[in-house]
């Protein structure tokens, strides 16, 4: 039985959320809270609450707060919601440690999926990181630092053997499997085989996520910081 905990200071919002993981994740047991300081009476270092979903306008809420949270619950994974969302939001929320991030303007479909990724212990990489502008920092300067979760990022590429990481480049930048085969002057077949590779060995579900993980190592491997090091 999944436990949940949804913080989030807008009621309507929360209770029509609730509603919708009840009516469609079984046996869900849904958690409110309006504030941090709420949330923190719910959580429990053993964890008790298997997914906690915190909106970014709520009350203490902050990054800060949920790398906070993070290392004082290691046992629940945390998820961070925005109503409007951009690459740097996403990109400090895997900075903080969380198991994702969802944007209120994701479909209902979207999030459900997002929340059910989450529980099976996927780390959730919504397809608007490959939408959206370049990473910035509030005074919209590019982010330069790698964050834990992008170093385990690299670790998981760095596994991946020459033709591996061939492939998933060009995944990154759309390209179909047939695409891949001309390109690399292999067989349509041959190059299933290596994205089959490339997605298990980045623990990601579809190739949306696979280029979604790829934007995000190729961009800190290409930044400033990363070439003068």
């Amino acid at each position: 039985m999944p436990r949940i905990l949804i913080v989030d200071d807008h009621l309507m919002y929360r209770k029509a959320l609730r509603g919708a993981l009840e009516s469609h994740i079984a046996k869900a047991h849904v958690l409110e809270a309006d504030s941090l300081e709420s949330a923190c009476k719910r959580l429990d270092p053993d964890g008790c609450i298997d997914l906690s979903l915190l909106d970014l306008s709520t009350a203490g809420v902050s990054f800060e707060a949920l790398h906070g949270l993070h290392e004082c619950y290691p046992k629940t994974r945390l998820a961070a919601m925005m109503a409007l969302a951009t690459r740097a939001d996403i990109m400090r929320s895997l900075d903080a440690g969380l198991y994702g991030f969802v944007s209120k303007s994701q479909s209902d479909s979207e999030i459900l999926g997002a929340i059910k990724d989450m529980l099976s212990g996927r780390v959730y990489v919504p397809t608007l990181l490959t939408k959206v502008g370049e990473a910035t920092n509030g005074s919209g300067g590019q982010i330069h630092h790698l964050s834990p979760r992008l170093n385990r990022i690299e670790a998981l590429s760095d596994k991946l053997t020459p033709r591996q990481r061939e492939v998933l480049a060009m995944l990154a930048r759309g390209m179909s499997n047939k695409e891949i085969a001309r390109a690399l002057r292999i067989a349509e077949g041959t190059t299933k085989i290596h994205a089959s590779g490339v997605l298990r060995a980045l623990g990601v579900r579809n190739r949306t996520e696979a280029a979604a993980v790829a934007k995000i190592h190729l961009a800190t491997a290409d930044s400033p910081s990363r070439r003068r090091s």
